[in-house]
């Protein structure tokens, strides 16, 4: 089953609910057929408009992949419904705000996502929802069917036999690395400087000023600076600091905040618009500057726990758990790579680690070190040197882990082939004859043609 991914054709086609409205590319007609669920004409070539608009590049028979990929979903859903499984209603309204808010973001406001879409909000979420539903139906059918698929150390060693000596691929040097993180404390003189001056900014508001136009002059926050401050937020999700949510959610639409101390600085808030939960905020942030005496103090404090995990007193895990002040806490201080591996390259780390690290052998801990972290704050930390792999082939030595994870995958895909196989004979299906050149779906025409 040659394919695009599934979910992407899934999401390009929701995407084209809002970027193709209010008309459709292609007159609507029925399509295909897998039991009771129909494919849409339009349902194909909004999407590949949709991903041309993007400027993905498409293989020739681009509707034959996306008719592929949309039997396999309405195949995967008739079956989720057959065997009882379900998708909660609040499991799908997070998931539809989810999706809005990453539109408002697209967009830039509620107001002009709507003025795309020529539809409120309620309409584009009631748009998606049978499609929320069917895609959350479908991956619960497809990690079902390969939940307990699999794979041995001798499967492993076989795949990995199999692969051409001349085709195996090369690795660079890779590296393990954790870090704990203090982020030193500003002198107060300097936190009130700061708030003084973003009250300063607040009567120049009331006085007429746009508030937008002086987040673009100070504020110290790069995600938003460049947008006038604006964030579209949600007071249920957790990626946003507790503080700047209570108090955003405190003021009326067009209020704005006296200044605000987070972990990120100090902020003045203006509450742009508010719908339930869901808000569009603007901040101006000021980073008050440390200074060299609160930096060297933050240093003494991590040079006393570097001792004591130098000195076996406490692992650098527990350490972390303790008292490292950075968000990778949660993943035990690991530096990750962009996949999300604790595998990182050189290329992938920034300046400061790698002078950090630059005298260090694998094993080893580096001294205290201040850097500016990628929000301009002033930090201190030490870094874990766990381990270093040299350049080279692939080998099950060293890569047993990738090339299992390769195996598995495979494995997956091959339970999933066998699957569809066996079930797609004993479905109702139709195919409209304009894809009967479709090779891929050389299967499905059969079932169809049997019916």
């Amino acid at each position: 089953m040659r394919r695009l991914p599934i979910l992407i054709v899934l999401l390009f086609a929701i995407y084209g609910s809002v970027s193709a409205q209010p008309k459709k590319v292609i007159a609507d007609k029925i399509v295909a057929q897998v039991g009771d669920k129909i494919i849409l004409r339009s349902d194909i070539y909004n999407a590949i408009a949709d991903y041309k608009r993007q400027g993905v590049e498409l293989p020739p028979n681009a509707e034959c992949e996306f008719i592929e990929g949309q039997l396999i979903q309405k195949a995967l859903v008739l079956q989720a419904e057959k065997d009882s499984l379900s998708v909660s209603e609040e499991e799908l309204d997070a998931l539809l705000e989810n999706q809005i808010r990453g539109f408002i973001q697209m967009y830039g406001s509620k107001e002009m996502l709507e003025e795309i879409a020529g539809k409120s909000i309620f309409q584009l979420k009631e748009d998606f929802r049978e499609a929320f539903r069917e895609r959350k139906l479908a991956d619960q059918m497809r990690n079902k069917i390969v939940d307990n698929v699999k794979i041995t150390p001798t499967e492993v060693r076989a795949y990995f036999n199999k692969i051409p000596k001349d085709s195996l691929p090369f690795y660079e040097s890779e590296l393990q690395l954790s870090q704990i993180v203090f982020y030193p404390k500003p002198h107060k003189d300097v936190e009130e400087y700061e708030s003084n001056f973003l009250m300063g900014l607040k009567r120049q508001v009331e006085a007429g000023k746009k508030f937008e136009m002086l987040a673009k002059a100070y504020s110290q926050d790069p995600g938003s600076k460049d947008n006038g401050g604006q964030y579209t937020v949600n007071r249920t999700d957790k990626m946003w600091d507790p503080t700047f949510i209570r108090e955003a959610f405190k003021l009326k639409d067009g209020q704005m905040s006296n200044p605000v101390k987070t972990k990120f600085g100090v902020h003045l808030i203006q509450m742009v618009s508010r719908a339930g939960d869901e808000a569009i905020v603007r901040h101006i942030l000021r980073i008050p500057e440390v200074g060299k005496a609160e930096v060297d103090l933050s240093k003494k404090k991590m040079d006393s726990i570097r001792g004591l995990i130098v000195n076996k007193q406490i692992s650098f895990r527990q350490a972390v758990g303790k008292y490292t002040e950075s968000e990778d806490k949660f993943n035990n201080g690991s530096i990750l790579a962009k996949d999300g591996s604790s595998y990182v390259t050189i290329d992938q780390l920034d300046k400061d680690i790698v002078l950090a690290i630059k005298d260090l052998k694998p094993g080893s801990i580096s001294q205290p070190i201040a850097f500016t972290d990628e929000r301009g704050k002033q930090a201190v930390r030490i870094v874990f040197y766990e381990t270093r792999t040299e350049p080279h082939l692939a080998n099950l030595k060293d890569d047993y882990n990738r090339i299992a994870e390769r195996a598995l995958e495979i494995k997956k895909m091959q339970a999933l082939e066998k699957w569809f196989k066996d079930r797609i004979p004993t479905y109702y299906i139709t195919i409209d004859k304009e894809f009967s050149g479709c090779n891929n779906i050389t299967d499905w025409h059969k079932a169809a043609a049997s019916k």
